[in-house]
This record gives C-alpha cells, sequence and structure tokens, in this order.
C-alpha cells in the first residue's frame, strides 16, 4: 500500500467504533435536520429526547464553508444556553497547515472556554497540538507516523501551570482497504484495547473490541470486556447490525432509507440474562437532508 496521509490519533482503530457504536439509537429518541441555503450555509437541528428521564436536548448549528481562501466557521447553540464557535483555517500558511480556534460561552453562568490548535499534516505523517486557556491551561498535543498501511501514535496532555503530566496515550496498528486492527494503551497506560475491522464483501462487515482496564475491580468476574459486531446490507438502500458482548448484552438495529434524503434507524439493546426484566433499551433516530 502506497504511502498516504494517516488519520489523526483519535481515529486510530474508527472503523471499528463506527461499527459497534453508530446506528445504535438506544435509550433516546432523535430527530435530526440538515438543509443547505443556496449560499452553501449548511443548517443542522438536532434534538434528543432521553427515553427514562424525558429530558430533551437540543442544538442549532450553522457551517459555512469558503474553498478558495480554506475557510471554515461553525457555530451553534444548544438548549443549555452554551454557543459555540469554531473557526478553522486550512492550507493557507502552509500546504498541510491547519489552524482550528474554539470557543464556547454559557452566559446564564458566565463561563467560557478557548482552545487555539494547529495540525500539520503531509504523506506518512499527522500532528495535532491544543491549549485549552482558560483550564490549567493545558496544552494536548498527539502525532501519529505511518508507512506502506504501519501505523504508530502517541498522545499526551500536560498541565502549564501546574508544570505536569496530566494523561498520555499510544496506538499502533495497520489499516488496508478492506481491514484494520488497532492496539491502544489509553489513561495513562491503565486501559488497553484492541479491535479488529473486516469488510469481507460488499455486504457484509464484521468487527470486535476487547479492553482491559488494569485499575478496575480484581474481584469483577469478567475483567476483560469483549464486543462483537456486524453489518449487513439488506439491499443499496438499507442494513441490519447486530453486536454482542461478553456479559450477554445483544444489541440490534435496522436502518433504513426511505427515500433520498429520509433515513430512518430502530435499535435496542436486550440483556439476555434478564430476557424477563425491564432491562432492555430501545431508541428510534429520523435524519431528514435536503
Amino acid at each position: 500500500m502506497a504511502t498516504s496521509v494517516p488519520v489523526p490519533f483519535a481515529d486510530l482503530g474508527k472503523s471499528a467504533n463506527d461499527l459497534l457504536g453508530k446506528d445504535f439509537p438506544v435509550g433516546q429518541t432523535k430527530l435530526e435536520l440538515k438543509t443547505v441555503a443556496p449560499n452553501g450555509v449548511t443548517f443542522n437541528v438536532l434534538g434528543n429526547k432521553d427515553n427514562k428521564s424525558g429530558q430533551i436536548n437540543g442544538e442549532l448549528k450553522t457551517k459555512y464553508v469558503d474553498y478558495k481562501n480554506g475557510l471554515t466557521i461553525t457555530e451553534s447553540w444548544t438548549t443549555s444556553n452554551v454557543l459555540n464557535t469554531q473557526i478553522e483555517l486550512e492550507n493557507k500558511v502552509a500546504k498541510g497547515f491547519k489552524l482550528d480556534i474554539n470557543g464556547s460561552f454559557l452566559p446564564n453562568e458566565g463561563k467560557k472556554n478557548a482552545k487555539v490548535g494547529v495540525q500539520y499534516k503531509q504523506l506518512g505523517f499527522n500532528s495535532r497540538a491544543y491549549v485549552d486557556l482558560f483550564k490549567g491551561p493545558t496544552f494536548t498535543g498527539d502525532v501519529v507516523v505511518g508507512r506502506d498501511g504501519f501505523i504508530v501514535g502517541g498522545d499526551v496532555a500536560y498541565d502549564v501551570s501546574g508544570s505536569y503530566i496530566t494523561r498520555f496515550a499510544a496506538a499502533a496498528g495497520y489499516t488496508a482497504p478492506e481491514y484494520a486492527v488497532a492496539l491502544h494503551a489509553n489513561n495513562s497506560f491503565k486501559v488497553f484495547s484492541a479491535s479488529y475491522y473486516h469488510r469481507i464483501n460488499a455486504d457484509l462487515e464484521v468487527g470486535a473490541k476487547t479492553v482491559w482496564d488494569s485499575k478496575a475491580d480484581k474481584a469483577a468476574k469478567a475483567p476483560v470486556a469483549l464486543e462483537v459486531g456486524a453489518k449487513f446490507y439488506l439491499d443499496h438502500d438499507a442494513f441490519v447490525k447486530a453486536k454482542v458482548n461478553n456479559v450477554g448484552v445483544l444489541g440490534l438495529g435496522y436502518t433504513q432509507a426511505l427515500r433520498k434524503g429520509v433515513k430512518v434507524s430502530v435499535a435496542g439493546l436486550f440483556d439476555t440474562t434478564k430476557l424477563d426484566q425491564a432491562a432492555h433499551k430501545l431508541g428510534v433516530s429520523l435524519v431528514f437532508e435536503a
């Protein structure tokens, strides 16, 4: 495989994580509306109701992209009254260089936050660095290097005022067009995980992930968490997903494109050890795009 730009550190193992996590809107009812104005501004309205508590959360997000100048401006306002603004400038200072400014403000409490970050990526190299101005301040940086499908990366967070490292992590993996594997050592090398993803053919994808927390309760019956799943396309417009973990929780999901721009997902988590009890979660998601 020819050398390409590797994914950011946070996206290592993303194929397996998406297979096991996306399209399972359990325990909630979600509604999402996506529209694009004639001038290119994208509007995204997201509503989410927790089926247990009945609490409803929402977000209105707008995004403007100036492709010619490499500028992206994203603004959002949530029902928790949090205002967010993100400004991204890419490939203007140098090819592969990106400046990212992200700020949030909670008017009711006067809380504010701001992060300034840079990203630089080239063939075989991807690095990011952020400074959180109001928390610490804290410096966070990660780097990923790759060649011929092999990837190695690291991540570290540093409290500037306290002069100490707050966390660090490392990862390694291999990515091919049909499959990917990844190994992680997170939370300052206290949590270890391994994952794999395999696209067997055009209709079937499978994956698995295992996690071991070295600081977890030693008396736990299952110190290692294991989850396996699969995705099967019924046709061009529909697919089903299934996953199960080592404590007997079964996840089932069905996603159907009703028509162009309209997609519905129905999913459930079922505790197979307590089928006669109310230990199950159901959910539905409806997405409109225009």
